[in-house]
């Protein structure tokens, strides 16, 4: 089977319903994200870090997997599929996907202030006085900005094996992230879905560029691998 790596980003699930990381105006679900995003905001105000993720999580409990989360778990079946995204919740998993590295984090977990490595699967509510096994504050399993991207030597060598890189959702705008695309072998094909596709066509070989929403690019993608 043919190794397809796949980089997803925000837009990837924006038909779940999920918001986009930020709006045109700079704000994430209302909030400056330097307030709920950064180690700085954390250290300020605990409480209104802890809501906003809470509220997130809440929602994202809400939403359910879109044709283009199903329609890659499919693809399993006739490839070997690894998904590196960029997004911080489980829908890729809850539609099937096995093979999902999550460049900066996980909704569903949170993790010590006291040793990062000590990771836990979290369902319910984050507050105050939620401790690890250390007796140290739990926090958002997140990567927040100005923090260093411990999943991303592991992205790059996933990249590198691919004999075909799909890029869905995402800008290639946010680093590092999208510094991966760098790393592929030549003349492997590449397919880049997003509506507003913010690419350099002339800089890559064998690339197809599929200027669609997440669901309605993946059916052209199906249909393309499928001649």
């Amino acid at each position: 089977m043919k190794k397809l790596v796949v980089l997803t980003g925000a837009g990837m699930s924006a038909e779940s319903g999920i918001n986009t990381f930020r709006d045109a105006d700079g704000l994430w679900e209302g909030h400056n994200v330097m307030d709920v995003a950064s180690p700085e905001g954390w250290y300020r105000d605990q409480d209104l870090v802890l809501d906003f993720y809470n509220q997130r999580r809440k929602q994202l409990l809400e939403v359910e997997p879109n044709y283009g989360h199903e329609s890659l778990a499919q693809l399993q079946a006739t490839h070997q599929v690894k998904i590196v995204t960029q997004n911080v919740d489980d829908l890729h998993e809850r539609a099937g996907s096995k093979n999902v590295l999550h460049l900066h984090g996980e909704l569903r977990k949170v993790r010590s202030t006291l040793n990062e490595e000590l990771v836990y699967s979290w369902e319910d509510d984050l507050n105050k006085g939620d401790l690890c096994e250390l007796n140290s504050q739990l926090r958002p399993h997140i990567v927040w900005f100005g923090e260093a991207v411990p999943m991303l030597e592991r992205a790059i060598e996933i990249t590198a094996e691919a004999d075909m890189l799909l890029i869905i959702g995402t800008s290639m705008q946010v680093y590092p992230a999208a510094s991966l695309i760098n790393y592929i072998k030549s003349q492997v094909p590449i397919y880049f879905i997003d509506p507003r596709p913010a690419i350099n066509s002339s800089a890559f070989e064998n690339l197809t560029i599929i200027p669609e929403k997440a669901t309605i690019g993946m059916e052209k993608f199906m249909g393309l691998i499928s001649l």
